[in-house]
């Protein structure tokens, strides 16, 4: 059985062929990248990889892949989060029967509001019908799902299945309520999602971050996280978090795209599934310019 994941996480960008399907190919060769350059994990398959955009069958296929190229699984948890009960069971299932570190699952989106009593009811059915095995990971970004999960939810969600709730990504931005959740529910590792959190990491009790600009920043980000609590690494960490805030003038998925596309050498790196799309030529001369000055 894997380990549990701690400390810094890429919430890796997907590459995509000209028809908008997955370059399973570049993918792997870019998780192999990061987990090179210090990441201690990755999470395929989330918002910034743009998870959602595919179909069930092009997000197994995927996860199916990535299991088959010696990355170490260990290291790599996946977004299995779906509208439909069915779409999240095939999802953590896969993901389970890969033996991947973790499935990370969003809320059911579409129904709102959603009470405590829905939410209860739709993870009791995920859990029995994936069965034994599920290390899952609760996926909190009310900003897009619209469902936030509340403390008392979680708690309760944990004292049912103290062994498959492993965690929760927190992408709300609020620290209280990462804090919160750290504290309150016990045996509970919480990632939240910038790279300024680490500095703060022992002191609240998180075990490190999940990140869409880690994809970029990775190198400052792991420097910092493996010397915090020293002067070098809350340098480090200043140098990530100054890095993910110029990558953060534009949408972030689209300026982590271009980012790498330049990295990479490799213009099909910015494409994007629509209805997101591509920074303009402005925004990607800028912010090349911006992040050439910032130690990357």
């Amino acid at each position: 059985m894997p380990t549990q994941l701690r400390g810094v996480i890429a919430a890796a960008a997907t590459p995509l062929n000209p028809d908008l399907s997955i370059d399973i190919d570049r993918l792997i060769e870019h998780c192999r990248a990061l987990l090179a350059e210090g990441c201690d994990g990755i999470n395929l398959l989330g918002t910034t990889g743009e998870a959602t955009s595919f179909s069930v069958e092009q997000r197994i296929a995927t996860m199916q892949a990535v299991a088959r190229s010696n990355l170490p699984l260990s290291q790599i948890m996946a977004g299995t989060g779906a509208a439909s009960l069915d779409d999240a069971v095939r999802l953590t299932r896969t993901a389970r029967d890969l033996d991947l570190a973790g499935a990370l699952v969003l809320p059911p989106f579409y129904y709102r509001p959603i009470d405590n009593e829905g939410l209860h009811a739709y993870f009791d059915a995920l859990i029995a019908r994936v069965g034994a095995g599920l290390r899952l990971y609760l996926y909190n970004f009310p900003q897009l799902s619209g469902v936030l999960y509340p403390l008392e939810f979680v708690q309760a969600l944990k004292q049912k299945y103290p062994r498959q709730l492993l965690g929760l990504k927190d992408s709300s931005g609020d620290n209280n309520y990462a804090i919160a959740m750290a504290r309150g529910v016990s045996d509970f590792d919480v990632f939240p999602s910038a790279e300024g959190t680490l500095k703060d990491a022992d002191r609240y009790g998180w075990a490190g971050c999940i990140s869409a600009t880690v994809n970029v920043t990775v190198r400052a980000a792991a420097a910092g996280w493996k010397a915090r609590g020293t002067a070098q690494g809350e340098q480090a960490v200043a140098a990530a978090a100054a890095q993910r805030a110029i990558l953060a003038r534009s949408p972030v998925i689209a300026a982590v795209k271009q980012a790498l596309a330049v990295k990479y050498q490799h213009a099909e790196w910015a494409r994007m599934v629509p209805p997101l799309h591509s920074l303009n030529a402005e925004q990607s001369e800028q912010q090349a310019r911006d992040l050439a000055t910032s130690g990357i």
